[in-house]
């Protein structure tokens, strides 16, 4: 699988994330952090995970890098085609289908738990869809392996009718709670807020997990190492075997 096509890191990776949403008074907010992991190690620190699917909708994909990926890719693709066929532009719960039908039809096996969001002629719309196929319909909702922390942000602070600042803040908020609690979430809070006839992306909207900086002096002055000679060279005829071992090859 690969971690992150963007920026040219390769191997098998997920996105061990936090990725939410939230329904406010105008639309939709998304928020992502942007941590890809290969086990223990931290592939890209800069991953996008809120993908396009079309203008008005958007997904944040959590799970195996690639499956998200090229997952939503493929119903972005699909949604496209729809809105060209039909002359309209595409529903919420259009891509929903597609993308549950999509996922059950591989019973798990693609590793892809994604938040769907946006704002269609029914008014704003925001669901969650797991690996198997299933999928909720919530005011506010959470994924990932930071989802626990960042539900308790949500459950705290959401309030019916939220603005959209209110909206934005309750996201990274929530966001910095499952960076903050998850080994698999880190960096920064990505934003998409979807709205009747715009949509804007704040990438990054705040950085979490800022690079220290060195505390110590690691120049060493010259002469700390003491160096022999620089051009003496061991002739080879100078070597002596100690151990000799030859191995038949039937």
């Amino acid at each position: 699988a690969v971690v992150s096509t963007q920026s040219g890191h390769y191997g098998r990776g997920s996105t061990g994330t936090t990725i939410v949403g939230v329904i406010f008074n105008e639309g939709v907010v998304l928020g992502a952090d942007t941590r890809a992991t290969g086990g223990s190690i931290v592939c890209d620190l800069n991953c996008e995970k809120i993908h396009y699917i079309a203008d008005n909708v958007y997904c944040c994909g959590a799970g195996t890098a690639a499956d998200t990926e090229f997952t939503t890719r493929m119903v972005s693709s699909k949604m496209e085609l729809l809105k060209l066929r039909t002359g309209r532009e595409g529903r919420v719960i259009s891509a929903l289908r597609m993308l549950k039908q999509y996922l059950f039809r591989y019973q798990g096996q693609v590793s892809a738990a994604l938040v769907l969001g946006g704002v269609d002629v029914t008014g704003p719309a925001l669901y969650t869809v797991y690996p198997h196929g299933s999928t909720d319909k919530l005011p506010y909702v959470t994924m990932g392996s930071g989802s626990l922390a960042a539900m308790s942000v949500f459950e705290d602070g959401y309030k019916l009718g939220m603005n959209e600042e209110d909206a934005k803040k309750l996201v990274r908020d929530a966001i910095r709670a499952g960076i903050v609690n998850d080994l698999g979430s880190g960096s920064n809070v990505d934003i998409t807020v979807i709205k009747k006839g715009s949509v804007q992306q704040f990438r990054p909207y705040e950085v979490i997990c800022k690079k220290s900086e060195r505390q110590g002096d690691y120049t060493f002055p010259i002469g700390t190492t003491v160096v022999t000679s620089s051009h003496e060279m061991v002739p080879f005829s100078a070597l002596k075997v100690t151990d000799e071992e030859v191995m038949e090859i039937s």
